[in-house]
């Protein structure tokens, strides 16, 4: 839930290799530990192709809506590297040779006896106003614009680059959870539970049904999340007790905790 408090973020994966499944994303998940780590909400993912206007309105719709926002991919090498000209193109500015991101790129290419070509080049292309982000894997930097942090898709420089953010970042409070297993199934507890979520609104209550268990059967995990410590322990009490209800009613034995 958001409160006019909270700190927000919505992140932009990019790649038609995602959308295809040749490539299998795993910086949502980096991303929302990220996110979690410094109690920002991660409200919204979106996976766009490599076509600009697409990547255009994205990034224009979600810096509008949320404190932050995440993108990842695009920013190579290669002709289908567009991440950069699109947001240059949603703020409005121009994209040119950065200096201070091509003298990072050259010293690298010097250690590495790399050749510095016009493909190499675009990796220095950073949108006028942006700030670097640091790149301690392979030195081809991400960059800030506004509220937009642009980063790479390759996993180890994307972490990276969350790491070289995470000081620049406003966290907001951070998010505690309760889960309560129990030994029923969803539909055994879900009335009872959306009746204490009404109860508890400011205590976000999932509800996960979990098969292929020690018990044989369908049983459910109750996962409670708030920022305010003295709610989410008052809520879990009444959740705990209509659990406790739920396995009488059932003959069962509530699984350990």
């Amino acid at each position: 839930m958001t409160t006019p408090d909270s700190v927000t973020a919505g992140l932009l994966v990019i790649g038609d290799e995602i959308l295809s499944g040749r490539t299998k994303d795993v910086n949502i998940g980096a991303t929302a530990d990220f996110c979690t780590d410094l109690g920002i909400d991660l409200k919204e993912v979106r996976v766009v192709s490599d076509e600009t206007d697409d990547i255009v309105d994205a990034i224009n719709a979600l810096r509008a809506r949320y404190t932050y926002v995440f993108t990842t991919g695009g920013i190579g090498p290669t002709h289908d590297d567009i991440t950069a000209d699109a947001v240059a193109r949603a703020f409005g500015v121009a994209l040119p040779i950065n200096a201070q991101a091509r003298a990072m790129l050259e010293a690298r290419w010097k250690e590495t006896s790399t050749v510095v070509n016009e493909a190499r080049l675009r990796m220095a292309r950073i949108p006028e106003g942006a700030d670097l982000i640091v790149n301690s894997v392979s030195a081809a930097p991400g960059f800030r614009i506004g509220n937009v942090h642009v980063m790479a898709g390759v996993p180890i420089i994307m972490r990276a680059m969350l790491e070289a953010l995470a000081p620049t970042l406003k966290g907001g409070k951070k998010v505690l959870s309760v889960t309560i297993k129990t030994a029923v199934g969803e539909g055994t507890v879900g009335g009872p539970l959306g009746l204490l979520q009404q109860e508890f609104p400011d205590v976000k209550m999932g509800s996960y049904p979990q098969m292929g268990n020690a018990l044989g059967r369908p049983t459910t995990e109750l996962v409670l999340r708030s920022s305010d410590p003295v709610r989410l322990e008052e809520a879990a009490v009444k959740v705990r007790a209509m659990v406790d209800e739920a396995h009488r009613n059932a003959g069962v034995t509530a699984p350990e905790q």
